[in-house]
């Protein structure tokens, strides 16, 4: 099955169970504005609602992944600039919530650098996969606002409360190798291998079994969860792998020294 659609902001394309949420603005550096954040959250309905894909990439034109809330619309705006970051983070942090709360994988490809709310969006995809010369900045106070994007919550919870205050408070610039060491991205890459081994990594998760989506909410869940409530959904949860095709063929091939033959059910 293959699907394109187009948008003003991104691509989205989904081939074989995956789906590619691609960034197309790099003339304005990726930067977050009222339309980005329109259309990604109609996006993540259109992944959440459509079941073939079983993983999505996600990557971005240019030399930017994403540099952050767009500033120059934000100062057109003048003194409704409150009104409209209002109306933006209706759609910016829905998609993010989406994206966290469905039962599939999403990895993210970042080349250039990921600064402010490109920074906090990258923090709340499942893996990221860095490019070496990528850098990482906060930037929200040297624009003299604070954090939004759920970055108080996904990115404080990947680093530590310590190491968050410092990138918010100081802006310090994080390399690759940093962010790496700091469990902020999952691993790094040469710049020009990023989007092929964002989408290797989706492939293989698509291709595997059922149980694929249901380990993320498993893991989010207890994450936020007390040890009974957390004990419970797991409980849930892998009985209903062990009731699809993927389960008990994932147990028989183990019992039987064979590679599992999944098929996504």
């Amino acid at each position: 099955m293959e699907e394109t659609t187009s948008f003003e902001t991104l691509s989205y394309d989904v081939v074989d169970g995956v789906a590619h949420l691609r960034f197309t603005r790099p003339e304005g550096a990726n930067a977050v504005n009222p339309t980005f954040s329109r259309e990604l959250r109609k996006v993540m309905l259109a992944i959440e609602f459509d079941r073939s894909v079983r993983a999505v990439a996600v990557t971005a034109e240019g030399k930017v992944f994403c540099a952050g809330g767009d500033l120059k619309t934000f100062h057109e705006a003048g003194e409704r600039v409150p009104h409209l970051a209002a109306d933006m983070l209706v759609d910016f942090h829905g998609a993010i919530y989406k994206m966290n709360r469905v039962a599939k994988p999403f990895v993210a490809g970042v080349r250039g650098a990921a600064g402010g709310a490109g920074l906090s969006l990258m923090s709340a995809f499942d893996l990221v996969i860095s490019g070496r010369s990528a850098k990482y900045t906060m930037a929200y106070t040297r624009a003299g606002v604070t954090p939004d994007g759920t970055s108080s919550y996904f990115l404080a919870r990947h680093i530590g409360l310590r190491r968050m205050l410092d990138l918010t408070l100081t802006n310090r610039v994080l390399s690759a190798d940093e962010a790496e060491q700091w469990g902020l991205v999952n691993r790094v890459v040469p710049d020009d291998e990023v989007d092929q081994a964002t989408l290797d990594l989706a492939r293989e998760l698509a291709a595997g079994p059922w149980a694929t989506g249901p380990a993320k909410r498993v893991i989010y869940e207890g994450f936020e969860s007390p040890l009974e409530q957390a004990g419970e959904y797991e409980a849930a949860t892998i009985f209903a792998a062990m009731s699809t095709h993927d389960g008990q063929e994932g147990i028989a091939a183990f019992a039987q020294k064979r590679k599992p033959e999944f098929r996504g059910d």
